[in-house]
This record gives structure tokens, sequence and C-alpha cells, in this order.
């Protein structure tokens, strides 16, 4: 073609999202593999949520409510801030492309974590914005090393909480310095797309940050928790003045009535959440004793999944385990050449995992379910 694009697209990698099973099955020729590379619910989505979809089929001639009226409503009498500081998006990836467009521009830079969410670094190329990698300091978020990365040019800053792949997490104190230390123009966004599985006392909870004074933007997600991965429905909370800039550049019917009745019905749907998150604590612990018997090392999280170091070639292990119908996550192109990333799934397919693994690493333990 003579039609090139803009310079700075070319320098954009796409985002390698994990293999459907569908995909894994037919590749490998195996059949009733197991998937825990992707976050997933293990429980599926919310029943309230599926029941929601259900009735809002016979609506589908219509276009959905473009501002996400009933949604934005009960996400902002269940969360506590005002209707006029959430921003509703296709995932709550949509909402950090949005802010990128509205708060970068080319020439600016942008700090974020090495590794960190794969599309930060391609929103923010998107918009001829330079990304600024600061490495993990022993896989933890190094705030004083990002906040003297900080220039003139510097317009944004991406944490994610808990940290995606480490599982990790960041203090209140921590936090509160680091803001402390950045000049008054820089916006914030703090990604919590996995904050509902936290259960330490000290991981900073977003939430209660949210004012019209300071500029930081809380992303959350209704993928992960609810189950609702499929139909992608994630929101912001902001400042009442920065949702109103984003509002400037959303499109037009960007969540769908599918997806806002979904939403809408899950966050009434208490039995699934708390089965949700008893069922992620307790199956971790299984998981980490388990690994901890084999003599594997891991890595703590406050999230769905978790770290181990194969002390291998990840990829190989990966590839090993799809031969056995198990899908994990290989952290090679994330800059661990010897780590796993490892949804926590059900027992069955936990045990599954495990047993795998061993075969793999050809340890001799066994495995107590």
């Amino acid at each position: 073609m003579k039609i090139k694009p803009a310079g700075h697209i070319l320098s954009i990698t796409p985002y390698p999202p994990g293999k459907p099973v569908e995909e894994v099955e037919r590749e490998y020729g195996i059949k009733d593999s197991v998937k825990l590379a992707s976050n997933e619910n293990p429980l599926g989505p919310s029943p309230k949520a599926v029941a929601a979809i259900i009735k809002a089929v016979a609506g589908l001639h219509h276009y959905p409510d473009s501002g996400g009226y009933y949604l934005t409503a009960k996400l902002a009498a269940k969360l506590g801030v005002r209707a006029d500081q959430i921003v509703l998006g296709n995932g709550s990836d949509d909402v950090i492309g949005m802010l990128t467009r509205v708060y970068l521009k080319p020439g600016d830079t942008a700090i974020m974590t090495d590794p960190s969410f794969l599309m930060y670094d391609i929103f923010v190329r998107t918009v001829g914005a330079e990304p600024v990698k600061i490495p993990l300091n022993e896989l933890a978020i190094d705030l004083p090393a990002m906040a003297a990365a900080v220039t003139e040019k510097t317009r944004m800053v991406f944490i994610t909480n808990p940290n995606n792949p480490t599982g990790g997490h960041i203090t209140p104190a921590q936090f509160e310095a680091f803001m402390a230390s950045l000049p008054p123009h820089i916006v914030v966004v703090l990604d919590e797309a996995y904050i509902e599985f936290a259960n330490s006392p000290d991981c900073l909870d977003g939430l209660k940050l949210i004012s019209d004074d300071w500029p930081i933007a809380v992303m959350r997600t209704f993928s992960k928790v609810y189950g609702l991965a499929g139909i992608r429905i994630g929101y912001g909370i902001m400042p009442a003045e920065m949702a109103g800039m984003l509002h400037r550049v959303r499109q037009p019917f960007n969540t769908n009535s599918l997806a806002q009745a979904a939403a809408t019905a899950a966050l009434d749907d208490e039995e699934f959440l708390r089965e949700t998150k008893r069922l992620i604590q307790t199956e971790l612990q299984f998981l980490q004793d388990s690994l901890t018997r084999m003599g594997v090392c891991w890595f703590p999280t406050q999230a769905n999944f978790f770290l181990i170091d194969v002390k291998q070639s990840a990829r190989s292990v990966f590839e090993a385990l799809l031969q056995q119908g198990v899908i994990v996550r290989s952290m090679v192109s994330y800059g661990y050449p010897e780590y796993i990333r490892v949804t926590v799934g059900t027992r069955a397919e936990n045990i599954r995992f495990l047993k795998a693994l061993e075969r793999v690493l050809d340890l001799r333990e066994t495995i107590h379910a």
C-alpha cells in the first residue's frame, strides 16, 4: 500500500491475548483442557447477571442507553461516589484509552512499571506520547523510582494495584508519599482490576482517594470478580471535571445494553461475590501449600493469580503443560524467562494443574486433595 500510518503507530507491538480454549484444543489435538491463563472467574458469571441478560435480549433492536444511567446510579450508590464522577467503558481499558486521548499529546511522557499491563504502552504510543518504564524492585512497584523519573514532559502515571502480573500491592502510606512528590498537573491512573480479591488490611483502596481536588482516576472492572469478561464492561471513578472531559471523546453507545443489564444485576449478587472471594482464598492457599510441599517457589499475591518460578525455561514448561491440556501464561514476554503465571481455579482444575506440573518438572511429591 502507498498509504502509510503515522510514524508512532509503527512503534506499537500488538497486544498478545491468551488463546481461547477452543483454539488451543484444535492446535494441540487435546480435549477437556483447563484454562488458568487469563485471570477469569472459575465460577463463571454471576447468575443474576445471566438472568438479566436473558431478559434484556428482547430489546436488542434498540440502541443502548448511551450514558448507562441505571448502572451509573447503582455504582454511585454502592461505592459512595457521585454519578458525575463515573465513566463507563467497554472494559476498563476503554476508559484508560479515553484518558490518554484527553490528557496526552505527542512529545508528552507517561510513566509505568516494567512489566505492567501491556495496554498502557499501546494507548500511550497511539496518541504519539512516549512510555517511560520503571523496573519493578524485587517484583514490587518502585514508587520512589517512578517519582524520580518525572520530568517537565511527564503528564501521566500508571499504577496497577494489585499489580499484574506479580499480584503485589502498595500501601496507603506509600501512595500518599508518592502523590506528595508529584506536580499537580500529572494524572495518576490507578488500575484496580483485581482489588476485590485483595485481603491484606494494608492494601491501598483507591476509592478512598476520590476527590475533585486530586487528579486520580481509579479503574475497575466487572470482568474478574463478577465473571463478566465476555461482555466487556468496566468503569473509571475520577474527579467530575475529568469525567466530563472523557465524555467529550467517549464513543456514543460504548457499552452495550446486555453488558449494562448484566453489570447492574451483578452489583446485587452479594452471594456470588462472597462465594467467589471464598473460593479464591481457599484455593489459593491450597495451591500454595501444595507447591511448597513440592519444593516449587511461588510468590505472594493479593489477586486471583500468582507467579511461580519454575527454575527453567518458562516457555518450555508452558508448552509441556499445554500438551497435557493445562493452559497457563508464560512470563517470557514480561521479562521473566523462568516464571509462569497461574490463575486460581476450582479444586479439580487446580489438582489437574499441580499433577501436570509435577510431571513436567519431574517431581515426586503427592498432591493432597
